[in-house]
Order: C-alpha cells, then structure tokens, then sequence
C-alpha cells in the first residue's frame, strides 16, 4: 500500500493553485478590444521586468495635454521584435496605436508605435494590413 503524506498532497495543491495565479496575473480584460491611434512625444521608456512601460504626452479627449502610458513585455521579449532601451527617446514624436484601458484611464497595451521617421515598433510583430494585431501576452 502506497502511502502519501500530507506534504505531499499540501504541495501538490500548491502548485496546481500557483498557475491559476500566474494566469491571472497574465489576463487582458482591462483592456477594450477597440483599437485607437494617437499622436504624441515621448516622455519616459521604463524598460524593465516583469512588463515595460512607454509614457507618452498626447491629446486627451479634451484636447488638453495629457500623459498616457503603455505597457509592454519586459526586456527580453522586446530585444526579440528589435526594440532596444534606445530606440525610443524621450523627446521623440510618435503615433502610437493601442487597446486602451476600458476603465477610461489613459493607458492601454502597446500594439505598433511609428516615429517621425516612418520607423515602425511592434512588440508583438506588426499585423498584415487589415488584421488586427495579437492580444497582449500580459
């Protein structure tokens, strides 16, 4: 006869509960799935773990000077779509393409980011025209 401890039954319900919490921690439905394009200049580039964050001045609904900011991967995951802690800048004028927060904040996920120059940032791989870009990973 097989005997299992009570430690090992208390781990094993931990572990199984540990992945509900890291899929929790990954969901998107902050997110509205409308998606909108915005123009502003670049204010701050937080590329740092667990997710990074672009901070934009841009128009709010007001017409008024309003800063947004716009999560994304950690480091890793951009360094893989080719975005360095160099490639944005603050100062830099952008439009910024994005799920924004179905709250109203003004915040959302970072879908495609194009600057002045016609360079096109997406860290999740841009979509072909016409289709909408991945769900964010978190």
């Amino acid at each position: 006869m097989i005997s299992i401890s009570r430690a090992t039954i208390l781990m094993t319900t931990l572990l199984a509960f540990s992945s509900l919490v890291a899929e929790a921690h990954h969901g998107v439905s902050q997110f509205d799935d409308k998606e909108i394009t915005l123009q502003g200049v670049v204010k701050e580039f937080q590329y740092t773990n667990p997710h990074s964050w672009l901070i934009i001045l841009g128009k709010g609904p007001d017409g008024k000077v309003q800063e947004w900011s716009f999560e994304a991967d950690g480091p890793s995951t951009l360094m893989r779509a080719g975005i360095k802690v160099s490639s944005v800048v603050p100062g830099d004028k952008i439009t910024m393409t994005t799920h924004p927060m179905k709250d109203g904040r003004p915040a959302g996920t970072w879908l495609t980011l194009t600057k002045s120059d016609g360079t096109v940032l997406a860290p999740r791989g841009a979509p072909p025209p016409g289709e909408k870009a991945p769900a964010p990973a978190g």
